[in-house]
């Protein structure tokens, strides 16, 4: 199985670490990110790896080689100029079947083969693994109708789906984007649902973090002794 992991990005929201290192080689747990996720691959059956790389995309390429040390086979695709989350997809060689797409700052125990076996079982194009999250709302909020305010409520908790930016998709899917283009996860989206192509999601509660942030780094390397085990099934510990 094949999947294609979005490692181009500067990462300028974890400055000053990403100064020096791409944000999937910072190490969480004494190994980089990107090997955790490239064990789990391994582990979920995949074996065909993608980098799409741009930031210090050396250094990647150095680290991991051709993937033998790490039971897989890896290639890479370095962008000239940034092409988003989703753009570079384009430029690859097209899949020969259902791949997984995911970006380089996401520690989480979801199980990768079970999300495909969810989306081959469906009929669309992409299915994103996503999560049920409250979302705070740092200021009063006012239920109306009409001009009459008929409840206030201070700082609510709201309720919503978020996407785990882990992506299983079609090979069809690339004929929605451009070439050579900046295209971002949430374009794709939009394309398929403005051609009436359903979208599914995949939710579940997995252990998750997007490391995003100096914060979510912080908790990442906080958490993953606790995680361990679940985050890389199959490796003595």
């Amino acid at each position: 199985m094949e999947a294609v992991i979005m490692t181009g990005g500067k990462g300028m929201r974890m400055a000053p670490y990403t100064k020096v290192l791409p944000k999937g080689l910072l190490p969480v747990g004494e190994q980089p990110i990107l090997s955790i996720i490239v064990k789990q691959l391994r582990h979920y059956g995949f074996t065909s790896i993608t980098m799409a790389c741009g930031y210090l995309s050396d250094l990647i390429q150095t680290y991991f080689g051709d993937g033998s040390a790490w039971g897989v086979s890896i290639r890479y695709h370095v962008e000239k100029q940034p092409l988003g989350t989703v753009g570079p997809l384009a430029s690859l060689q097209r899949p020969s079947g259902p791949f997984l797409v995911m970006n380089c700052d996401v520690l989480t125990t979801l199980d990768f083969r079970q999300f495909m076996q969810f989306h081959t079982s469906g009929g669309s194009l992409l299915t994103i693994a996503s999560q049920q999250k409250g979302v705070p709302i740092e200021l009063g909020v006012l239920e109306t109708e009409n001009e009459y305010v008929t409840n206030f409520i201070e700082k609510p908790m709201r309720s919503a789906h978020v996407s785990m930016g882990i992506y299983m998709m079609n090979p069809d899917v690339v004929d929605f984007i451009p070439t050579e283009q900046f295209f971002d996860i949430p374009d794709l989206i939009h394309a398929l649902l403005a051609a009436d192509s359903s979208v599914r999601h995949f939710e579940n509660d997995a252990f998750w973090l997007d490391i995003g942030r100096i914060s979510d780094y912080t908790a990442a390397n906080d958490q993953f002794e606790q995680w361990k085990t679940a985050l890389l099934p199959g490796e003595a510990t």
